[in-house]
């Protein structure tokens, strides 16, 4: 077995610019995102470890929120997701696999979850 380490933010809401529908374009659409990454991990974590040796959380985080292009409409929530996976590909080279859980909120309508998980490899 190959050791590999799973970090994940989970159920991460964050309004953005999506949809096909006249209604959802021009106003930004609640989504619940939920991010896992595969990466490389450390040999051995010991008490001391410095937080160099995995990722912060927050960089999933960052990915979905504030390094989406200001003002750009996602069409597709896949679209979405693949910028979030490249994202993460680019600020780590030990990221490994990507995987986006993207929940679309305002088209609920009996507490049912609508979306898409896209799941990425480093190419």
């Amino acid at each position: 077995m190959i050791d590999s380490l799973i970090l994940e933010v989970a159920d991460f809401e964050t309004d953005v610019l999506t949809g096909i529908y006249s209604e959802e374009t021009g106003k930004p659409q609640p989504l619940r995102i939920t991010i896992t990454v595969r990466m490389k991990p450390a040999d051995r974590y010991l008490p001391d470890t410095p937080l160099s040796a995995s990722k912060n959380y927050m960089d999933l985080k960052f990915a979905a929120s504030e390094a989406l292009p200001e003002g750009v409409h996602f069409t597709l929530i896949e679209a979405l997701a693949d910028h979030i996976c490249e994202t993460l590909f680019l600020q780590d080279t030990r990221v490994e696999a990507v995987t986006v859980k993207i929940v679309k909120l305002a088209i609920s309508e009996a507490g049912e979850k609508i979306g898409m998980t896209l799941t990425r490899g480093r190419r």
